[in-house]
């Protein structure tokens, strides 16, 4: 199991516990619209840094993004394995062939 995996159950056994005890319940019980915005601003903040070229800072700041990620995907019940299973399929596809296939 990877440590994304890991992560990922952890903040599935935070669904319903005392927002007043764990982050993870506190973000989840705002509602996934509160954990979307939360993943945004930690998006912007590594954007930020890797535009000041601040490779200490990227590492903290994606590895918040990929926390609030997974946050989000657990506020509206996607699985981990789904997103991974999606990149799998992409896997040996170009970019824009893959994004023809879409339309």
């Amino acid at each position: 199991m990877s440590v994304l995996n890991e992560l990922e159950q952890v903040i599935l056994s935070r669904k319903g516990a005392d927002p007043e005890t764990s982050w993870t319940a506190k973000l989840l019980a705002k509602g996934p619209e509160k954990c979307a915005e939360k993943f945004g601003e930690e998006a912007v903040e590594a954007i930020i840094a890797a535009v000041k070229n601040d490779r200490e800072n990227l590492t903290y700041e994606a590895a918040d993004v990929l926390y609030h990620m997974l946050v989000m995907l657990a506020a509206r019940d996607v699985a981990l394995d789904d997103v991974l299973d999606e990149l799998a399929r992409r896997q040996g596809l170009s970019g824009i062939a893959e994004k023809a296939s879409r339309s």
